[in-house]
């Protein structure tokens, strides 16, 4: 989705702290617009879309933000012949998880689920989300470690009226496993994953055949991860039991869940399910490791995930980390 008026200072802000960080910067005609959803009609947004994802010269293509139909594209960009090409950097989260699957399972490039480009902050920056810096200009094969934010925002931030804020981290971090054990437990494996509002509607079709990658990579393991914008509890369980359906659990090595900003409101009663009861009601017979309120999407801030590469997942009461070779 585009960027509105009201938001435009915002955005003149954070491309300001690209420019500050020596990088060019090419503005795509979609940008600065908004009409029913979306930045453009469909065609023109694929054709300008294709046009980043095969220029030379452009190195990382960042979009300010997710939004809501990106599935409208899917069918008009060429993955067979992206698979050909120089990879570069596709880096976001939400609504852009919808690209970055088919990228990675189809065209076999490595993409970034990280901030979108309007988190990023200048004057008030905090060390989880400034480690994208660490991936995008590392050498490959190099190893990047992230640990656990120390502390989370649970209220939005209004860029309108301040559009130089950062975040207001304020409540502890605590990542947890499912099984409710707090002993050290350590995986690895291929990362793949997004917003599960929107993989979840890939299921079954050629752009989210996460079966097929979990085959493909089945020597190193796999590790889904997923966070949940907007998803209640119930229907949080209708979506991950349809993904069990078909056949997304199978053979992983482990899952990661990034905070939702509906738990707080969701705590369960005896008569209805709480966010964790939807997890354990879809996931809990799973015999891995599951980790949930990871610093993963929409509730700030995040650590920075590369699909396709092999991740090793610690958890410990101690510490938590990911560590990732590029």
């Amino acid at each position: 989705m585009g960027v509105p008026n009201n938001f435009h200072a915002r955005l003149d802000y954070v491309i300001k702290h690209l420019k500050a960080k020596g990088f060019r910067v090419t503005e795509g005609q979609c940008l600065r617009a908004v009409h029913k959803n979306v930045s453009n009609n469909r065609l023109t947004r694929a054709k300008e879309l294709n046009g980043f994802l095969l220029h030379s010269e452009v190195k990382a293509i960042m979009p300010p933000w997710g939004g809501e139909l990106a599935m409208d594209i899917l069918e008009l960009i060429d993955f067979k012949q992206l698979s050909k090409c120089e990879p570069k950097w596709f880096c976001g989260y939400s609504d852009l998880s919808t690209l970055h699957m088919p990228l990675t399972t189809l065209a076999g490039w490595a993409t970034l689920h990280s901030p979108n480009l309007m988190e990023f902050s200048i004057t008030a920056p905090d060390d989880t989300t400034e480690k994208i810096w660490n991936i995008l200009q590392a050498n490959r094969g190099a190893i990047v470690h992230q640990s656990s934010s120390l502390h989370y925002q649970t209220k939005p931030n209004n860029w309108a009226l301040n559009p130089s804020g950062g975040f207001s981290l304020t409540v502890p971090t605590q990542w947890k496993r499912l099984d409710g054990e707090s002993s050290p437990i350590s995986f690895q494996g291929r990362l793949i994953g997004g917003c599960l509002e929107t993989i979840s509607r890939l299921a079954g079709t050629e752009f989210g055949d996460i079966p097929q990658f979990v085959k493909q990579h089945a020597t190193t393991g796999t590790i889904l991860y997923f966070e949940s914008s907007e998803l209640r509890p119930c229907a949080l369980a209708r979506a991950l039991l349809s993904l069990k359906m078909q056949y997304w659990f199978n053979d992983l090595s482990g899952i990661l869940v990034g905070r939702s900003s509906t738990k707080e409101q969701e705590k369960g009663s005896t008569d209805q399910l709480s966010y964790v009861d939807a997890l354990k009601l879809a996931l809990g017979h799973l015999n891995i490791p599951i980790i949930y309120d990871v610093d993963i999407g929409h509730v700030p801030p995040q650590v920075s995930l590369v699909n396709g590469v092999i991740a090793q997942v610690n958890f410990s009461q101690i510490d938590c980390f990911i560590s990732q070779q590029l």
